[in-house]
């Protein structure tokens, strides 16, 4: 079967996964809505219902599933961060594959005019510059314009149990920030949809969008989820995807974050640190060049920084919030240059930079999100689909 090395990869590690029944499961709900009609999927290797692929059960099933819409990291989720994916035409018995993460973002109309409706499933991991949520707005976008119906199967978020971070500011929209949301939303996809559109952050009338959301059932935002599959080929496994939203801002730094190694987002360094830093998880690393990260940073080389892969997830899932002291410890750590100008872009602000160059402490840094983030809150209470974790 296809992608079955990356599901042994990615077992569960928590009991009540396995009670959560995805939006994708419950045929019951939105099977109806798909008989005699031309189906596109926005998806990739995410979208399943056990170990198998949702488009190859939907076919089977007797649906006609025309066209798959596949984002960044492509259909099988193995391509680079950051690297185009081409589209490919309808081969044999398979689906046209429509990219949108190529020289266009947002998916063509002429591929979506001859559709009578779309389903949306995507693994998220709740950290704004996660760029499937981009995604998603291109889609709802292009099914406004069309007016096409879309429906949103939802998926938990693991990291759906907090909201933290910095506001991203108007003038540091982007790809990896299309939304003014803090750096971690607390959101399932279905959930961000319906803040899509509540807030109004689509052209025209948001309310003219035909959108449906079939939810997960046994799930609130206090319930610990694992995916069972990676959501993307540098999240490997449940400490990556739970570090990702303190280890994501090393992207605007000159560290690596272990792309290329077997340990990506569970450790950072750089060739220019010092070999033997004061922390006692200070180790070396060299990139190699892996599926995922044919063309890592550093790209053998030697890289001195923190090993936090040995980190239990379950102490990593109760902090409940980003750790900024990696970070912190990072850029003392550093020899040289530390922040580079992508830096401000997917931090959504300039402020976070300037506070740690200015030395403040994390409780300082923290006390100004305080503010923005209890109104956020707030707003996103009006779009919540589950209990809240508070």
């Amino acid at each position: 079967m296809r992608y079955a090395l990356l599901f042994c990869l990615f077992l569960p590690l928590y009991g009540q996964a396995q009670e959560v029944v995805v939006g994708a499961a419950r045929f019951e709900v939105y099977e109806p809505w798909l008989v005699k009609k031309r189906v596109g999927i926005v998806c990739n290797h995410t979208a399943r219902v056990g170990e198998r692929l949702l488009f190859d059960t939907l076919r089977a099933r007797g649906v006609s599933v025309v066209r798959l819409f596949t984002p960044e990291h492509g259909l099988e989720g193995i391509a680079d961060a950051g690297e185009r994916v081409k589209s490919t035409a309808s081969q044999h018995d398979f689906p046209e594959v429509v990219s949108l993460y190529d020289h266009n973002k947002r998916p063509p109309l002429d591929k979506i005019k001859d559709l009578d409706i779309i389903l949306f499933d995507l693994q998220d991991v709740g950290v704004r510059c996660y760029t499937y949520i981009s995604s998603l707005q291109y889609v709802m976008e292009a099914c406004l314009q069309a007016k096409k119906r879309l429906v949103i199967l939802d998926r938990p978020n693991p990291n759906g149990h907090f909201v933290d971070g910095p506001m991203r500011g108007a003038k540091y929209k982007s790809f990896v920030g299309m939304h003014p949301v803090p750096w971690v939303h607390g959101m399932t996809v279905g959930e961000f949809a319906r803040m899509i559109v509540g807030e109004g952050w689509l052209p025209g009338n948001a309310k003219q969008l035909k959108l449906e959301v079939v939810t997960c059932e046994h799930y609130t935002h206090a319930t610990p989820y694992t995916p069972p599959v990676p959501p993307s080929p540098n999240l490997p496994n449940l400490q990556a995807v739970l570090l990702y939203p303190s280890l994501a801002f090393f992207e605007g730094t000159t560290q690596s974050v272990g792309r290329g190694t077997t340990i990506p987002f569970q450790c950072v360094g750089s060739p220019k640190n010092l070999a033997q830093g004061k922390d006692k998880r200070w180790f070396s690393f060299v990139p190699e060049s892996r599926p995922g990260a044919k063309k890592p940073p550093y790209l053998g080389q030697t890289c001195h920084g923190l090993d936090l892969s040995g980190l239990d997830t379950d102490s990593l899932y109760r902090q409940g919030r980003i750790d900024l002291s990696y970070l912190q410890t990072m850029a003392r750590e550093a020899q040289g240059t530390f922040f580079i100008k992508f830096f401000d872009q997917l931090a959504g602000t300039p402020q976070l930079r300037a506070d740690m160059q200015a030395g403040k402490t994390e409780k300082e840094i923290r006390a100004a999100w305080k503010p923005s983030l209890t109104v956020f809150k707030q707003t996103r209470k009006k779009y919540l689909l589950y209990p809240d974790f508070e």
